[in-house]
Protein backbone atom coordinates (compact mmCIF):
# COMPACT_ATOMS: atom_id res chain seq x y z
CA UNK A 1 0.00 0.00 0.00
CA UNK A 2 1.29 3.63 -0.85
CA UNK A 3 1.18 6.12 2.02
CA UNK A 4 -2.36 7.27 1.49
CA UNK A 5 -3.75 4.40 1.18
CA UNK A 6 -5.70 3.82 4.08
CA UNK A 7 -5.98 7.63 4.78
CA UNK A 8 -7.94 8.35 1.24
CA UNK A 9 -10.44 5.31 2.69
CA UNK A 10 -10.64 5.65 6.45
CA UNK A 11 -10.63 9.89 5.74
CA UNK A 12 -11.82 11.92 8.79
CA UNK A 13 -13.25 8.91 10.28
CA UNK A 14 -9.70 7.55 11.18
CA UNK A 15 -9.77 8.89 14.86
CA UNK A 16 -13.07 7.34 15.43
CA UNK A 17 -12.30 4.42 14.56
CA UNK A 18 -9.01 4.18 16.70
CA UNK A 19 -11.43 5.11 19.47
CA UNK A 20 -14.05 2.90 18.88
CA UNK A 21 -11.98 -0.15 18.70
CA UNK A 22 -9.17 0.84 21.55
CA UNK A 23 -13.06 0.38 23.94
CA UNK A 24 -14.56 -2.49 21.96
CA UNK A 25 -11.21 -5.06 21.98
CA UNK A 26 -10.92 -6.53 25.59
CA UNK A 27 -7.49 -6.75 24.17
CA UNK A 28 -10.47 -11.92 -14.75
CA UNK A 29 -8.76 -14.51 -13.70
CA UNK A 30 -4.94 -15.31 -14.90
CA UNK A 31 -2.59 -17.55 -14.96
CA UNK A 32 0.01 -18.37 -12.76
CA UNK A 33 3.24 -16.42 -14.22
CA UNK A 34 6.67 -17.51 -12.94
CA UNK A 35 9.77 -15.15 -12.28
CA UNK A 36 12.83 -15.05 -10.43
CA UNK A 37 12.85 -12.87 -7.46
CA UNK A 38 15.23 -10.46 -6.73
CA UNK A 39 18.64 -11.65 -5.16
CA UNK A 40 17.95 -12.71 -1.71
CA UNK A 41 18.70 -15.06 0.74
CA UNK A 42 15.95 -17.19 -0.58
CA UNK A 43 15.48 -17.12 -3.87
CA UNK A 44 11.24 -16.69 -5.08
CA UNK A 45 8.56 -16.68 -7.52
CA UNK A 46 5.73 -14.62 -8.38
CA UNK A 47 1.85 -16.18 -8.77
CA UNK A 48 -0.57 -13.21 -9.93
CA UNK A 49 -3.48 -11.34 -11.89
CA UNK A 50 -3.28 -8.43 -14.38
CA UNK A 51 -5.08 -5.29 -14.45
CA UNK A 52 -8.80 -5.97 -15.29
CA UNK A 53 -10.64 -3.73 -18.47
CA UNK A 54 -10.55 -0.10 -17.54
CA UNK A 55 -13.47 1.66 -15.70
CA UNK A 56 -14.41 1.31 -11.72
CA UNK A 57 -13.61 -2.01 -10.49
CA UNK A 58 -16.78 -3.60 -8.40
CA UNK A 59 -16.51 -5.68 -5.58
CA UNK A 60 -17.97 -9.14 -7.91
CA UNK A 61 -14.81 -8.50 -10.06
CA UNK A 62 -12.28 -7.88 -7.35
CA UNK A 63 -13.39 -11.08 -5.74
CA UNK A 64 -13.57 -13.41 -8.41
CA UNK A 65 -10.20 -12.42 -9.14
CA UNK A 66 -8.87 -12.51 -5.76
CA UNK A 67 -10.02 -16.39 -5.68
CA UNK A 68 -8.28 -16.80 -8.60
CA UNK A 69 -4.80 -16.34 -6.93
CA UNK A 70 -5.79 -18.37 -3.90
CA UNK A 71 -6.59 -20.85 -6.08
CA UNK A 72 -3.25 -20.87 -6.64
CA UNK A 73 -1.59 -20.41 -3.31
CA UNK A 74 -3.45 -23.22 -1.33
CA UNK A 75 -2.42 -25.86 -3.05
CA UNK A 76 1.21 -24.57 -3.01
CA UNK A 77 0.85 -24.15 0.84
CA UNK A 78 -0.71 -27.91 1.36
CA UNK A 79 2.53 -28.81 -0.39
CA UNK A 80 4.93 -26.75 1.72
CA UNK A 81 3.80 -27.91 4.92
CA UNK A 82 3.39 -31.41 4.15
CA UNK A 83 7.37 -30.44 2.72
CA UNK A 84 8.08 -28.59 6.13
CA UNK A 85 11.80 -29.44 6.99
CA UNK A 86 12.29 -30.68 11.20
CA UNK A 87 12.20 -28.08 13.17
CA UNK A 88 11.08 -25.58 10.52
CA UNK A 89 9.19 -22.59 11.79
CA UNK A 90 6.93 -21.76 9.06
CA UNK A 91 5.42 -18.47 8.59
CA UNK A 92 3.52 -16.10 6.06
CA UNK A 93 3.79 -12.43 5.47
CA UNK A 94 0.51 -10.73 4.45
CA UNK A 95 -0.25 -7.14 3.67
CA UNK A 96 -3.46 -5.79 5.06
CA UNK A 97 -5.15 -3.26 2.73
CA UNK A 98 -7.43 -4.90 0.41
CA UNK A 99 -5.59 -8.32 0.67
CA UNK A 100 -6.46 -9.33 4.31
CA UNK A 101 -9.27 -6.48 4.43
CA UNK A 102 -11.46 -5.15 2.44
CA UNK A 103 -10.41 -1.33 2.49
CA UNK A 104 -11.94 -0.09 -0.52
CA UNK A 105 -15.16 -1.74 -0.50
CA UNK A 106 -15.19 -2.10 3.88
CA UNK A 107 -16.92 1.07 4.89
CA UNK A 108 -17.84 -0.13 8.32
CA UNK A 109 -15.20 -1.00 11.32
CA UNK A 110 -14.37 -3.39 11.52
CA UNK A 111 -13.97 -3.62 8.32
CA UNK A 112 -14.40 -7.32 6.87
CA UNK A 113 -11.96 -9.57 5.96
CA UNK A 114 -10.93 -10.28 2.39
CA UNK A 115 -12.49 -14.04 2.15
CA UNK A 116 -10.72 -15.51 -0.27
CA UNK A 117 -7.55 -14.33 1.47
CA UNK A 118 -8.98 -15.54 4.89
CA UNK A 119 -9.86 -19.10 3.87
CA UNK A 120 -6.08 -19.37 3.01
CA UNK A 121 -4.68 -17.69 5.97
CA UNK A 122 -6.89 -20.05 8.18
CA UNK A 123 -5.62 -23.30 6.55
CA UNK A 124 -2.20 -21.65 7.21
CA UNK A 125 -2.44 -21.38 10.99
CA UNK A 126 -4.05 -24.77 11.66
CA UNK A 127 -1.33 -26.32 10.18
CA UNK A 128 1.10 -24.55 12.63
CA UNK A 129 2.33 -21.88 10.24
CA UNK A 130 2.68 -18.37 12.07
CA UNK A 131 1.11 -15.13 10.66
CA UNK A 132 2.29 -11.84 9.99
CA UNK A 133 1.19 -8.55 8.88
CA UNK A 134 3.35 -6.07 7.26
CA UNK A 135 1.70 -2.40 6.48
CA UNK A 136 1.95 0.87 5.29
CA UNK A 137 -0.61 2.00 8.09
CA UNK A 138 1.32 4.17 10.86
CA UNK A 139 1.55 3.12 14.61
CA UNK A 140 -1.28 5.31 15.50
CA UNK A 141 -3.71 2.72 14.22
CA UNK A 142 -1.88 -0.74 15.27
CA UNK A 143 -4.29 -1.42 18.12
CA UNK A 144 -7.55 -1.37 15.61
CA UNK A 145 -5.92 -3.08 12.83
CA UNK A 146 -5.01 -6.03 15.18
CA UNK A 147 -8.19 -5.93 16.61
CA UNK A 148 -10.07 -6.18 13.28
CA UNK A 149 -7.46 -8.77 12.17
CA UNK A 150 -8.16 -10.81 14.55
CA UNK A 151 -12.18 -10.23 15.01
CA UNK A 152 -11.95 -11.70 11.09
CA UNK A 153 -10.14 -14.28 12.25
CA UNK A 154 -7.11 -13.96 11.67
CA UNK A 155 -4.08 -15.61 14.70
CA UNK A 156 -1.80 -12.53 14.61
CA UNK A 157 1.79 -13.75 15.70
CA UNK A 158 3.19 -10.30 14.85
CA UNK A 159 1.60 -6.99 13.36
CA UNK A 160 4.45 -4.39 11.66
CA UNK A 161 3.31 -0.97 11.42
CA UNK A 162 5.23 2.28 10.93
CA UNK A 163 6.66 4.13 12.74
CA UNK A 164 7.70 7.92 13.13
CA UNK A 165 11.12 7.06 11.26
CA UNK A 166 9.92 4.50 9.04
CA UNK A 167 7.50 7.32 7.15
CA UNK A 168 10.63 8.94 5.77
CA UNK A 169 11.29 5.26 4.58
CA UNK A 170 10.14 4.11 1.12
CA UNK A 171 7.42 1.81 1.51
CA UNK A 172 9.08 -1.11 -0.66
CA UNK A 173 12.28 -1.20 1.62
CA UNK A 174 10.43 -0.68 5.09
CA UNK A 175 8.20 -3.63 4.05
CA UNK A 176 11.56 -5.58 2.75
CA UNK A 177 13.34 -4.81 5.99
CA UNK A 178 10.75 -6.17 8.39
CA UNK A 179 10.77 -9.43 6.60
CA UNK A 180 14.36 -9.46 6.99
CA UNK A 181 13.61 -8.75 10.55
CA UNK A 182 11.09 -11.81 11.01
CA UNK A 183 13.56 -14.18 9.53
CA UNK A 184 16.04 -13.77 12.06
CA UNK A 185 13.74 -14.57 14.23
CA UNK A 186 13.93 -18.03 13.31
CA UNK A 187 10.90 -18.67 10.94
CA UNK A 188 11.15 -19.10 6.86
CA UNK A 189 8.50 -17.50 5.00
CA UNK A 190 7.25 -19.32 2.70
CA UNK A 191 5.03 -16.91 1.18
CA UNK A 192 4.57 -13.26 1.02
CA UNK A 193 1.00 -11.88 -0.36
CA UNK A 194 -0.13 -8.44 -1.49
CA UNK A 195 -1.63 -6.75 -4.01
CA UNK A 196 0.82 -3.83 -3.92
CA UNK A 197 4.54 -4.45 -5.52
CA UNK A 198 6.09 -2.55 -2.61
CA UNK A 199 4.20 -5.98 -0.79
CA UNK A 200 6.41 -8.27 -2.41
CA UNK A 201 9.59 -6.56 -4.17
CA UNK A 202 12.87 -7.61 -2.12
CA UNK A 203 12.81 -11.09 -1.57
CA UNK A 204 12.92 -12.97 1.65
CA UNK A 205 10.00 -15.11 0.81
CA UNK A 206 9.84 -18.13 -0.87
CA UNK A 207 7.23 -17.35 -3.11
CA UNK A 208 4.68 -14.52 -3.62
CA UNK A 209 1.04 -13.83 -4.69
CA UNK A 210 0.23 -10.87 -5.92
CA UNK A 211 -3.67 -10.10 -5.90
CA UNK A 212 -5.20 -6.92 -8.33
CA UNK A 213 -4.77 -3.75 -7.52
CA UNK A 214 -5.64 -2.69 -11.41
CA UNK A 215 -2.56 -0.50 -11.99
CA UNK A 216 -3.23 1.31 -8.97
CA UNK A 217 -7.10 1.78 -9.21
CA UNK A 218 -7.65 0.07 -6.27
CA UNK A 219 -5.57 0.76 -3.68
Amino acid sequence: MTTGTWTRRIGMTAVATVAAASLAAPVGAQAATEKPAAATPRAGTTAGVTAASSGKVDYATWQKDCQAVMDQALPYLKQRVANARPGEKQAIVFDVDNTTLETDFGFSFPQPANKPVLKVAQYAQEHGVSLFFVTARPGIIKAPTEYNLEYDGYDVDGLYVRGLLDLFQNVADYKTAQRAAIETRGYTIIANVGNSATDLSGGHAEKTFKLPDYDGRLS
